[in-house]
């Protein structure tokens, strides 16, 4: 197999998972999510905890109980000066300046996020394309459409393109349709249930599943020899 294209992950991936942009964000989710269900903070930890194994994203769990106010939730959790939260990567650009093929961001946030943060890192200019919520009709990672929505935006195949992300449950949803990834860190969540219909929406349009391999951080990509 012959790499040619890498759809990264944006958050935790491209920067480390111990960033205050991580708890700053996991922060703002929850206030909506105590918001929408009118409880404490502490709840809202338990209710999504106990909920969000059944959904790939907190939007789509609060869309499933009747939230409508979608761009409301995104701008709550995603305000202007969230980059505030992230500190610079000094060794991220050089770093991927040394990746051999074309690079493309898919998050399951929206556009102006992405545009912040690889603002804010100095590698904006390095990826030929960004994948959004928006862009997967707010049915993120690991729902089919997310990754069929990035792929065709960069010009190629689910067989010539290396996916990494740092959630175990959206490197399932790559190799569920037949593709290979690489999951970053060991903060990598919970499994998708069972019952979480992105996860059988997957498995219905591949029979044969990929292979993820894992690695400590993206720096280590190179220990991959053969596959770049």
């Amino acid at each position: 197999m012959k790499i040619k294209h890498i759809i990264f992950d944006l958050d935790n991936t491209l920067y480390p998972c111990s960033s205050d942009m991580d708890k700053g964000i996991t922060r703002r989710m929850l206030e909506c999510v105590a918001d929408f269900f009118k409880c404490s903070m502490e709840q809202a930890i338990e209710l999504r905890k106990e909920r969000i194994v059944h959904f790939s994203t907190t939007l789509e769990w609060l869309r499933s109980e009747g939230l409508t106010d979608i761009e409301g939730f995104l701008a709550h959790v995603h305000p202007d000066n969230e980059a505030d939260e992230l500190n610079e990567q000094p060794r991220l650009r050089n770093f991927l300046l040394t990746v051999p093929v074309p690079m493309s961001i898919l998050t399951n946030s929206p556009h102006e996020h992405a545009d912040r943060v690889l603002a804010k890192l100095g590698v904006a200019d390095l990826f030929t394309d960004v994948t959004d919520i928006r862009d997967a009709e707010f049915y993120g990672k690991p729902w089919p459409n997310a990754y069929i929505a990035a792929m065709k935006k960069a010009g190629t195949s689910l067989e010539e393109t290396l996916f990494i992300d740092d959630m175990q449950k959206y490197t399932d949803g790559w190799c569920a349709l037949g593709g290979t990834s690489i999951l970053i860190g060991e903060r990598n969540g919970k499994p998708l249930a069972d019952d979480a219909e992105s996860m059988k929406a997957a498995r219905r349009m591949c029979q044969q599943p990929g292979k993820t391999f894992r690695l400590n951080s993206i720096y280590q990509l190179p220990e991959l020899k053969g596959i770049l």
